[in-house]
């Protein structure tokens, strides 16, 4: 099934992004992992303890093109890290959430020739080597500090051989509600629900502040394609115990998404999914189903357009 999901992602083409993402000649890929509820005749997918049992999506998403490009399918309990290790190829950039921060990895990720954006947790130490000059731009997409930096304790900086960026960057949610605030291990710091500072870090030292703030704001795209997944593809109810049939319902389930982004030539949505549906149960005729698509491209160009 993985050469087939490839084969596909060959195919699609680029959708609208931010054209200041245009200039990044590398595959840019958001990579992450989800849970999926297990049934409890599944004993290969043990999680926690023996009352609980999950199976567990390992995903790269291409974020320009909007589609996956490989997935893997294992027991809960399965190292995410370590199976992006065993999956590395030249020539991409890595978007990675707090969970992925291991500088071993990013030094692996290195020597395949690739480069990564990953946020740091709260506990993250450095030495600072020099403090680069914060643009406007750069202020207006909320960068406080940009920094070149020798990241770790002195006791493990020889996993990460070179050194790198560190990107200090301020949210401000759109909630004017004050709330209380809580401690995250993802977050810096965090004052509300909606407000946070968070660090970023990059070996990518050519692309402005700014840059690395888009990159790592379009990384929440993966998380919308899981709820895709999970809602609407309802591979939040796995129909098979073995660990291959899960897997095929997964990436049974993936190829039609990607099926879709390549005929309609844009992300799938939910009512495109409905009348597909209707259509293969007789519901909807051919011209019915021809004329939603041809409505979704019309809107496209008018957006294109304005």
């Amino acid at each position: 099934m993985e050469p087939i999901l490839q084969q596909l992602a060959e195919k699609a083409l680029p959708l609208e992004v931010d054209s200041k993402l245009k200039g990044i000649e590398q595959m840019i890929v958001a990579v992450d992992g989800t849970l999926l509820p297990a049934l409890p005749k599944m004993l290969w997918a043990l999680w926690l303890d023996d009352e609980h049992r999950a199976a567990k999506l390992h995903l790269e998403f291409d974020i320009i093109k909007s589609i996956p490009t490989r997935a893997n399918v294992t027991d809960a309990n399965a190292n995410e890290k370590d199976n992006l290790r065993k999956s590395l190829s030249k020539n991409k950039f890595y978007i990675l959430d707090a969970g992925y921060g291991q500088y071993s990895l990013f030094e692996d990720i290195r020597k395949a020739d690739s480069n990564f954006l990953a946020r740091l947790k709260d506990n993250a130490v450095w030495q600072t080597i020099e403090e680069k000059a914060i643009t406007e731009s750069d202020r207006l997409a909320g960068v406080q500090r940009d920094m070149v930096v020798q990241l770790g304790s002195p006791q493990c900086q020889d996993d990460l051989s070179t050194p790198v960026r560190v990107i200090e960057i301020y949210h401000r949610g759109s909630s004017n509600r004050p709330r209380l605030s809580r401690v995250s291990s993802k977050k810096t710091f965090r004052t509300t629900d909606s407000d946070y500072t968070m660090l970023l870090v990059t070996d990518r030292m050519d692309l402005s502040a700014e840059i690395i703030a888009l990159l790592y704001r379009n990384r929440w795209q993966i998380e919308l394609f899981f709820r895709w997944f999970k809602c609407i593809l309802g591979c939040n109810h796995l129909l098979s115990l073995s660990e291959n049939g899960v897997a095929l319902q997964v990436y049974c389930a993936l190829i039609a998404s990607m099926l879709i982004t390549l005929w309609t030539g844009r992300k799938p949505t939910k009512r495109t999914f409905e009348m597909l549906c209707y259509h293969f149960m007789g519901w909807a005729d051919d011209e019915e189903l021809f004329d939603h698509i041809e409505k979704l491209q019309q809107a496209d160009n008018k957006k294109s357009i304005n």
